[in-house]
């Protein structure tokens, strides 16, 4: 099976789309390199994000916020799926992204954004985290079934 290069993105780029990139690089070891970026990057990954992530034991290490522009050059990795997780982002004008990657758009309430407590922000954040981890499952199964099933149509390219 090829190794698929995945791009999620998000305005901020400090939970939703880390938070993925985490999930997908952990349950796709070999079979998908996942990366994430914003139009308007925080310039650091949420703390109650790295928590998350930590509390599901999963490595925090490598995430950075970064701009979507590290990935729209000659020199950035080819991706074979392009995700946006926020739908201020899925309105936004995109980057050409080389290949002409499959794109999908999932909408994840922004657990940053949320208010109240610390207890009622840390549920924000596992909320988009469970919701992510499902979407992630369901990605990892159809592309693993149209793979092995060669009457399985292929991802779309929208």
């Amino acid at each position: 099976m090829p190794t698929y290069n995945v791009l999620f993105l998000c305005t901020g780029n400090s939970a939703r789309s880390i938070m993925a990139e985490a999930l997908l690089n952990y349950w796709g070891q070999g079979r998908f390199r996942a990366f994430s970026a914003g139009s308007l990057p925080k310039g650091e990954v949420h703390p109650l994000a790295i928590e998350t992530l930590k509390r599901n034991r999963l490595p925090t290490d490598h995430l950075r916020s970064k701009s979507w522009n590290e990935f729209s050059g000659a020199d950035a990795p080819e991706m074979q799926f392009v995700i946006t997780v926020c739908d201020n982002a899925a309105a936004e004008v995109c980057p050409v992204w080389p290949g002409h990657p499959a794109t999908d758009h999932w909408s994840i309430e922004d657990p940053a954004a949320a208010t109240g407590n610390q207890d009622q922000r840390i549920r924000a954040f596992a909320q988009a985290f469970r919701e992510l981890e499902s979407r992630i499952e369901a990605l990892l199964i159809s592309v693993e079934r149209s793979h092995s099933d060669p009457r399985a149509a292929p991802p779309s390219r929208s």
